[in-house]
This record gives C-alpha cells, structure tokens and sequence, in this order.
C-alpha cells in the first residue's frame, strides 16, 4: 500500500509539472518557422493550451486576436446563442484568396447549378468546413483549434502557402459555446495543483446536466436537419453559402478509447449516399492514419459509428455534395486521467486532434479536383435521376405547423411553391394558402427526398441514430409524394406566416379554435391575465362556422376587463399567437349552445418540472425549451435532490421526464400526497415503471420473447442490439372527443417512439383514446418480434388518484424540438387534465 501511495504521489507530481512545462513545440510540427508578430495561444489566454480548458469567451479573444493580426484571416459573427454568446466563424486562406473571396464562394455555389460543366476547377480552391467541439463536454477539438488557428496564421514556408492557396478553411472554433462554457468552469474549478488522475477525482464526474449540451440541453449534433436552434440555423446559413467539400466534426468518446476517424461501419449508410462518398471518405482516412502514425497515436475506423441520420454534422454533407468525416477522440474529462491505455491528459488529446485537423486539410489540398468534380457529379448525377411530379403537404387548420416545415426547408435551399388552387389528393384535402408544394425536380432533390421520405426495409438492424425522421409526419401534417406539377402555384420567394383574420368586436363571448399550433400559447396569456376561459367538450356550429372539439370560449360579461379593454388584449394575442379570434353575437348554437355545461372553467395551470440526477437532460430540456421559448409559458425547473424539500403546493402539474431509476422512497410519498390533494402529475417514457413500482398507476406491459437460436457468442451484440428501437415512426388511431386528442382533425396520428415500453390497453375502450394499430410501422426499423408486440397497445393513460391525476406517456412528444405534430398533446395533457 505505502508502495502504491508512493507511486500515484510521483504520477501526480510528474503530470502536474509536465502541464506546467507544456510548450507549443509538443503541438506543432517539427521544422515550421512562425511569424513573431502573431500572437501566440499563451500571449492573449495567459496559458498553453492545454494547462487549463479554454472558457469560450478566452476563446473568442483570442480568434479576435488572430483575425486583427493576420491577413490570412477574417471573422464573422453569425449570431448569438441563447446565453448571447457570439456564434463566430473564421475564414482562413493566402491573402490572394481572401482578395477574391466572393468569387471563389459564387464558383463553388455554381458547381451545384445546371451551369458547373463550365466551371473550371483547374486552380479552384477546395473548401473545407472544421468544426469543434458541439459537445461543449468534449473540449479537446475547441482546445486543439487554438493550436490549428496559429498555426495556420502564423506559419511559413512553401508548405502552408501551397495550403493556403488552395484550400479555403471555414473555421468554426465552437459549435456549442454555452456547453463548452459550462465544461471549461467544472474541469477547471475542480483541477487540483497536483493533478489526480484517479476516474473518480470529482473532476472527472460533472455535476447534472454535464456540459455536453446546450443552454436547453439539446444535443445539437442531432440538429443540422432540422435546425431549431440558433447555433445550427447560423451553420446551416454558412454550410448552404458555401457547399463545403469536406465538413469535419471532432468529438471526444469514452476514456478507455483511442480516436476513431471515419468511414464507419459501410452496411449502415444511408442508401441516399453515394457509394463513392465512402470511396472518398476512406481515402482521406489514409492521411489521418499516416499523421497518427507519426506520433504514435493509436487510432481505429470502420467500426461502431454509421453514416445513417442525416442530422448528425458528420452525415448531413454527405446528401449535399460533400464529404462528412466524424474524429472521435479517448476523453481525458479533465486534465489527465487512469485509462486502460495508460495515462491520458487533455494535452494528448489535443495533439491527436490538432494533428487530424492538419492531415484533413493535407488530403483537401492533395484531393482538391477530384472532391470538387465529386461536388459537381454529385448534383449533375441527382438531375439525371427521373422527377415529374411534386410533394404536397398541408394543413387547413394549423398554419404554423405548416409554416414551420415550410421554413426547414427553405432554410436548406429547397424551392417552394404556393398551391394554384385547391386539391384533394388520395381522400385528402389541400386547401391554397394553408399548403405548400414542392418539386422533386430541383437542385436539392436528395435532401429533399431524404427529409419526406418513410423507408422500413434496410440494410442492417444496427443504428447509431435513429432510423427515421419523415418531417411531414413529426409535423402532423396531410401529404402525399406523388402530386402533378400542373399543381404548382407561385414560387415562394419571402416565406411568411399567415396573416391572421381581423377580430371582430362582440359584447357576448370570443371563441378560439384549439387547432393551431399556438393556441396554448394564447390560451395561458389569457388565463394569466385573470380572465375567464372555458372549453367545449362537445363540436358545435355559430354563425355559418363550425367547430370542433376543445373550442375555447372566452365570455365577455363578468370579466375584469371591460369589453373595449377585453377587445384590445384579444387582438394582441390573436396577432403574438397567430392564431384566429372570433367574435360572436348570440350563444344559441346548432349543438352545444355557449352556456351549456359542456362547456367546463378552465384555471391557470403552474407547472413544475422534474430536472436533476436520475431525470434524462435531453428530454427535460426539449419540454424547457417547449414552454419558454415556443409557447412563452413559465415553469419551475424543480430538483430531484430537492424535491423532498420543495412546497408542492405551488403547482398544479408537475412534469417528470423520462429518468433513470426509481426516486427515493420520501420523495415517491410526497408526490403521492401532491397528487391525492388535487395535483396531476405527467410521466414520460420510463416513468411508466417508476408509475408501476410505486402504485402510481395500474399497467400491464406486454414483452416479446428474445430467445437467440443460432446466434453466436460474436454475434450476441448485435442481436440484442436489433431488438432496440432507437427511434422510428408510427401510426395510432385517435378518439378524438378524448381531450387528450383536442386540437387534432384526422383520426390517425404519427407518433415518434425510442422505447420498448408496450402498454396493454385498458378494457374499456373509451380509456385508449390513443392506440396503436394493427400494422402501426410508418418509418425506420423494428425487429419483427417487437414489432408483433407493439400492434394494438397504448402510449398514453389517464388515471385518478384521490383528487388529482396520473397521467403517463411512453413515447417522446417532444422530440429534439421538431416534433411539432405532438407537442399538443403535452399541452392538452396540461390544460385539460381534469376534464379527462
């Protein structure tokens, strides 16, 4: 024992004074002059990197530095982050490049176009866009950028001007600036004088949610397709300016790796990827392995990751003309750490990357015609591939959410038209100016096809991702593949959202229709003002006007505001919301008149929301997200350490997302307790066995048998691995006068599911008001087994307990922020809760 003390005591010391003495020449090549008047890492952070991680404002003083001190460099900001942290880019060429900088960006937009055989790439630059760090947990890609950034600005020779002249860097220092912030604070906080390098020093170990995420804790390296957030909208802006040949995305992995450097495994791309992207992918790979071989590094590729979801940074080029590569790096969490391969400190793991980001840009360089033929090929080749008919998809009665697929998709380049005139198409009606259609014939009719498409036979069972993402169906909207051109209305050149109906002033009640998208947004701004709101249990008509289910009334007698005042608000929020209000003049109805009661008070819901050790960060932050930023409604952001402190009393609803485990007994009592006195509590996903365990709520799971017959041990992985859904697409039918489904028009839904939870359905029907069908598979794998298992259960369940409710979801509705189409379902799960 004194022997192994004395040990770890000299490891401590001699890594701590090895950071110490950390230099610039562990980094950069061996035989490269720097221009002195550059500023270096340490003159402007104050260290080497590599000593301490780099906090994202040091960051950005030091690209700013870098950009006032080199010709070979310009710098943008693109925008902010949620936390208002600038989303920088760096443009990194020769000064003669920079000279004609427009030109080179026009010639490369041109090699997508119908024109590029006339482009001649003999002396065209390639361009190559490096991106670091999207995990803000994995630092080492933002640290080693600091090393690539001098180097590229202040190196000289023959060799990194032959670069220069013929690669353009778009360099793009940080994905995730809030997480990279939040990481760079703990690792540096926790770091002791003498380093300890034991995997369970508290350095190691990040405090919930870790800084792999976002300000909502949204992972966006799942965002590039659907581009919610304010970090992904800016890169996407620059990715389709430019249409990059190469797009890099350095990552860090467990700490018992090495580094991993693309291709993945080839039986997992995506069939809409051309095979010589892997070609090309694979040739790159070869200067990653010579550059890693020449300082020793360990490395492996075409293993464990895929080239399947195009959202992911590493994918999304490859179905737009480029070439995605994914660098994985071992984690050293910190500043060094035991692993199975020995010591490993942050600085090791700042050259491996360093060392990649160089051998990428050598393969740029020595590649740069035959990747700029691939990017010319890659679109002449999709012009030639047959398109006489069009996409149609649509919504009458929720523009937003059709406003809102409308939007991904001219966000990446793709061409819009307006509906000529009404159609109905396979028993569906598409009404003009609540619909869009759009041509297969068209520069980007890959990712097109990639966005609409549903796909259920593949190559492999294995997904690093999910396997589906059919936006139509995440969005809840009516379409159809196959609609003739002679459909196409005026091409959509300023999209904007629907201008809504002028209020009508009345002296006797308003009414809301519960369809659209923002509608619970208005309806808790009417609420939280004090006002009475009701809503119709049953469809009604008024006036020559229909309405449906979950119709929300707002009476004008017996109202704090008078109805001058109670005209002004409503107009307000039916401009914030996007939503139509109508005035009526009499509440004598065909059906349910206003007074009957059928129509039920509704009051302000206060939600709370479960967060903390044990809760799933991804899904507590798309709900967090949902409420604060899409429907302006506020919640309280409760802890799972804390909860047996906290006043419940305060809310109404208390959410609690998908978690790990089971909470502790005296919180479980109290939850109880809470919901007995009149609470509701929601659970998502595994929550059903938490609702389970503790008689919460009654369910019977369904489990298929997964008996392995001829499976060898080798094999044993991968066939437990095919019996995971990591996520696909699947249809239920709707009760739609359950006021769970309120606000929906059709009887079927897409429904987003990554679980293996299958809930029997109740015996009396009128309680599944949600329920899968007999051949439920819409998009994205399933293994047969759980496929024969999911057929005809339940992902939804409403229970009383004492005077409040349980109620329980086992799918996502929420998911990574573009599920649209089941966000209401939360909603209504919250505002109608006791009338269910």
């Amino acid at each position: 024992m004194k022997y192994i003390f004395i040990t770890l005591f000299a490891l401590f010391h001699f890594f701590s004074q090895a950071q110490n003495n950390l230099s610039l020449d562990y980094y950069l090549p061996q035989n490269v002059t720097y221009d002195a008047s550059i500023p270096t890492p340490q003159s402007v952070l104050g260290f080497v990197p590599g000593k301490w991680h780099v906090s994202h404002d040091k960051l950005v003083s030091y690209m700013t530095a870098l950009a006032e001190a080199s010709p070979r460099i310009t710098i943008e900001n693109r925008g902010t982050t949620f936390e208002d942290r600038p989303i920088l880019l760096l443009t990194i060429t020769s000064p003669q490049n920079h000279g004609k900088i427009d030109q080179i960006r026009q010639q490369h937009v041109e090699l997508t176009e119908r024109n590029a055989s006339s482009i001649n790439v003999e002396t065209l630059p390639t361009i190559v866009y490096q991106g670091l760090s999207i995990h803000g947990n994995e630092p080492s890609g933002a640290n080693a950028g600091l090393i690539a950034a001098y180097h590229l600005a202040a190196a000289q020779g023959t060799g990194i001007e032959q670069l220069l002249d013929n690669v353009v860097i778009l360099f793009d220092p940080s994905l995730n600036p809030d997480g990279l912030q939040r990481f760079a604070y703990w690792a540096n906080t926790n770091k002791s004088k003498n380093i300890s390098t034991d995997p369970q020093d508290r350095e190691y170990s990040e405090i919930w949610p870790g800084g792999r995420t976002n300000h909502y804790w949204f992972d966006m390296n799942r965002d590039w397709l659907p581009a919610q957030l304010p970090e992904s909208r800016a890169r996407i802006k620059t990715f389709h300016q430019w249409y990059p040949n190469i797009l890099t995305d350095h990552h860090e992995m467990g700490s018992n790796s090495t580094f991993f450097f693309q291709p993945g495994i080839q039986s997992r791309t995506h069939p809409l990827t051309p095979k010589l992207n892997q070609e090309l992918t694979k040739k790159i790979a070869n200067y990653h392995a010579k550059a890693l071989d020449n300082i020793g590094s360990l490395y492996y590729t075409e293993e464990n990751f895929d080239d399947f979801y195009y959202g992911k940074g590493s994918t999304f080029p490859d179905i737009n003309g480029g070439i995605g590569i994914l660098f994985e790096q071992g984690s050293s969490r910190g500043h060094a750490q035991e692993t199975d391969n020995g010591i490993l400190t942050f600085p090791f793991t700042i050259r491996n990357q360093f060392t990649a980001m160089l051998s990428t840009l050598e393969a740029a360089k020595t590649m740069r015609k035959e990747l700029l033929n691939y990017k010319r090929n890659f679109y002449a080749n999709a012009r030639k591939e047959v398109s006489k008919d069009a996409y149609i998809f649509g919504n009458e009665k929720d523009a937003a959410s059709v406003f809102h697929l409308a939007e991904i998709l001219k966000r990446h380049q793709i061409t819009l038209h307006e509906l000529k005139q009404d159609v109905t198409v396979a028993g569906k009606s598409f009404k003009k100016g609540y619909s869009y259609v759009v041509s297969k014939d068209q520069k980007q009719k890959r990712l097109l096809r990639a966005i609409f498409e549903k796909r259920t036979k593949f190559q492999d069972s294995l997904f690093y991702d999910i396997s589906a993402w059919t936006f139509p169906l995440a969005f809840n909207l009516d379409y159809s593949e196959n609609i003739a051109l002679s459909n196409l209305g005026n091409e959509v050149v300023e999209l904007k959202p629907r201008t809504t109906k002028p209020v009508n002033k009345s002296n006797y009640g308003y009414l809301i229709r519960w369809h659209e998208y923002y509608s619970p947004k208005a309806l808790y701004h009417i609420l939280s003002k004090g006002l009475r709101a009701k809503v119709g249990l049953k469809p009604f008509s008024l006036e020559n006007a229909t309405y449906d289910y979950g119709t929300i009334l707002i009476p004008v007698q017996n109202q704090h505001l008078d109805s001058d005042n109670l005209y002004k608000f409503l107009k307000k929020i039916s401009a914030d919301s996007q939503i139509d209000i109508t005035g009526v003049s009499t509440g004598l109805t065909t059906g349910i008149d206003l007074g009957s009661s059928q129509f039920r008070t509704l009051s302000l819901p206060k939600i709370g929301l479960l967060t903390g050790k044990g809760i799933t960060s991804y899904d507590a932050g798309e709900i967090w997200h949902l409420m604060d930023q899409r429907y302006d409604i506020p919640i309280t952001k409760l802890t799972t350490d804390n909860l047996d402190k906290s006043n419940l009393s305060k809310y109404t609803h208390i959410i609690l997302p998908n978690s790990r485990g089971n909470l502790a007994k005296e919180k479980i009592d109290k939850l109880k307790k809470w919901v007995r006195n009149g609470g509701t509590l929601i659970g998502y996903r595994n929550a059903a066995q938490l609702f389970k365990n503790n008689n919460l709520m009654s369910i019977e799971f369904s489990k298929p048998e997964n008996n392995a017959k001829n499976i060898s041990f080798e094999q044993r992985q991968d066939f437990f691995g095919a019996q995971v859904i990591g996520g696909a697409i699947f249809e239920a039918k709707i009760d739609r006068s359950h006021p769970i489904n309120y606000g929906y028009k059709n009887d079927k839904i897409a429904l987003f599911r990554n679980t293996t939870l299958f809930m029997k359905p109740d015996k009396q029907s009128y309680n599944n008001p949600i329920q899968y069908t007999e051949k439920p598979l819409l998009s994205g794998y399933i293994s047969n087994k759980n496929l024969d298992s999911l057929s005809g259960t339940v992902p939804f369940r409403k229970n009383d307990f004492g005077k409040g409710n349980t109620i329980l979801f086992t799918d996502n509705t929420n998911f990574r922020a573009f599920w649209y189409g089941t966000n209401k379902l939360l909603m209504n799960a919250i505002f109608f809760s006791d009338e269910m």
